[in-house]
């Protein structure tokens, strides 16, 4: 036998080269079929957004009030059907309260304001006329160059031709009637929803071991876990968001009320909210209050200062108090993770649904990614 050595294919530089591409490579692949699943999951949740969110509003409800069913039951010595009628009672009576004191005040501002909206536009235009003429000037010397004007004209033309083309009048009153009754629809079968998930007593994942019964008993327990500990988020993210977003424009509707600000009562409680997604209240806030707080009549850069210390000095209880208080540190997210989620999920699940789901879908990832690598990849598992 020759006792010379055996050549290897590859050097050892070469088989670190070929270990780092395929490594690569199957990274790219994993990360390729999670975008395209992930688009998918988007498409389809915004196909049927229409079935989903009426069961997602419902669901996230039902594990809310579930402890106000159980506690009436253990005090009140009531039967579970007792229990939910009950609730359902103190909620439309709460509902009519709200409705007799706030709802005449409330209508009257959001017609107003939609009235308000061509004098505020004047107020604005006569504002800039009179104190920058040089920027009214130089857009009617740039209108009055052939080439721009011919743009515009141009672009105005095709802008009423689209108009035209895809929103005849008969069509959109049409779309809109159907589209309002759609909606009245979906929201009406919430309560039917809620009712059934209320009247269960099992939690959701109490049955969920038989289901699994193909899977070892380890991961099992790993996938009730993420389930329970994803149940749990948003419990926790909804209960405090929607109690914050209450008190939020409960203050910012007294707050912009008592420096005279216009439809404060409407803006307030509109953006209080519009807070249960994170910032969403307070960006939409800023852009609305703000310029209208300057142009109303008898605005000025008083009454945007007195408006944006309104808003300052709520965000500051919220940052400091409500949030603390309420929902502690659950989520344990950076204020810069919670935006760029909002976006992120509500670009992938097209619409207002992944938007309001964004923090719970993003603390969960997290959870899963400190699991597995706690578990299996510290270990070699995976």
């Amino acid at each position: 036998m020759s006792d010379a050595p055996t050549r290897r294919f590859l050097t050892d530089g070469q088989r670190r080269v070929v270990g780092f591409a395929l490594t690569l490579l199957a990274l790219l692949g994993t990360t390729a079929l999670f975008v395209v699943g992930l688009v998918s999951m988007g498409r389809m949740a915004g196909y049927f957004s229409g079935v989903l969110w009426p069961l997602a509003v419902a669901g996230v409800l039902a594990l809310i009030l579930r402890p106000i069913v159980e506690l009436a039951e253990q005090r009140m010595g009531l039967r579970r059907l007792s229990a939910v009628i009950v609730l359902y009672g103190l909620f439309i009576i709460a509902v009519a309260g709200v409705m007799v004191l706030l709802i005449p005040p409330l209508i009257d501002q959001i017609l107003n304001f939609i009235a308000y909206a061509p004098t505020f536009w004047q107020n604005a235009t006569d504002y800039f006329g009179r104190i920058y003429p040089e920027w009214i000037e130089l857009a009617q010397r740039q209108l009055a160059n052939p080439s721009i004007k011919q743009l515009v004209a141009n672009l105005t033309a095709e802008l009423n031709g689209l108009l035209s083309q895809a929103l005849p009048s008969l069509k959109a009153a049409g779309v809109g009637i159907l589209g309002l009754f759609t909606f009245s629809a979906h929201l009406a079968i919430v309560p039917i929803y809620l009712f059934f998930f209320l009247l269960s007593r099992s939690s959701p994942t109490a049955d969920l071991h038989e289901h699994l019964a193909f899977l070892r008993q380890s991961l099992q327990d790993d996938i009730i876990f993420l389930i329970d500990e994803f149940i749990a988020i948003i419990v926790s993210f909804f209960r405090g968001q929607i109690l914050i977003g209450l008190i939020m424009g409960s203050l910012l509707a007294l707050g912009f009320t008592l420096v005279g600000l216009k439809f404060g009562l409407f803006i307030g409680l509109a953006l209080g909210v519009l807070n249960i997604i994170p910032y969403l209240g307070t960006i939409i806030g800023l852009a609305v209050t703000l310029p209208l707080a300057f142009f109303q009549p008898d605005g000025g850069w008083q009454l945007l200062g007195l408006v944006l210390l309104v808003t300052i000095v709520v965000q500051n209880i919220e940052g400091w108090y409500l949030t603390p208080k309420i929902m502690g540190d659950r989520t344990g997210l950076h204020p810069v993770t919670i935006i760029v989620a909002v976006l992120f999920w509500g670009t992938a699940f097209d619409g207002v649904l992944g938007m309001l789901f964004a923090i719970p879908l993003t603390a969960f990832f997290v959870i899963l990614w400190r699991l597995l690598r706690k578990k299996y990849f510290s270990t070699g598992i995976i």
